[in-house]
């Protein structure tokens, strides 16, 4: 799955959210996907938190196959920024 297809399946989750911060997925050459509150885009952009990982892990995470607290110890996933950010967040799209 691409970035944009994964892009346009959390704009559905965020949507009503309520969430109102800004996050952004890095996948590194494969693209960023960037939330900001309600919005959600592939224009890379400076947040509150970063999670870089990979497009397969952030394909896992987003379909529900990876769960975020073990992905994170394993190391799959790296936080930089703000980690109450990426917590809200995994209650979100987890």
């Amino acid at each position: 799955m691409s970035v944009q297809e994964i892009a346009e399946k959390i704009k559905s989750r965020v949507a009503s959210s309520g969430f109102d911060r800004s996050v952004k997925f890095d996948t590194g050459s494969d693209g960023v996907i960037v939330i900001d509150g309600a919005t959600v885009s592939n224009t890379d952009a400076p947040t509150d938190c970063t999670i870089k990982l990979s497009l397969d892990d952030l394909d896992s995470l987003i379909s529900g196959d990876l769960n975020p607290t073990m992905a994170f110890m394993t190391g799959k996933i790296k936080v930089e920024g703000d980690m109450t950010v990426a917590m809200a967040l995994s209650q979100l799209i987890g």
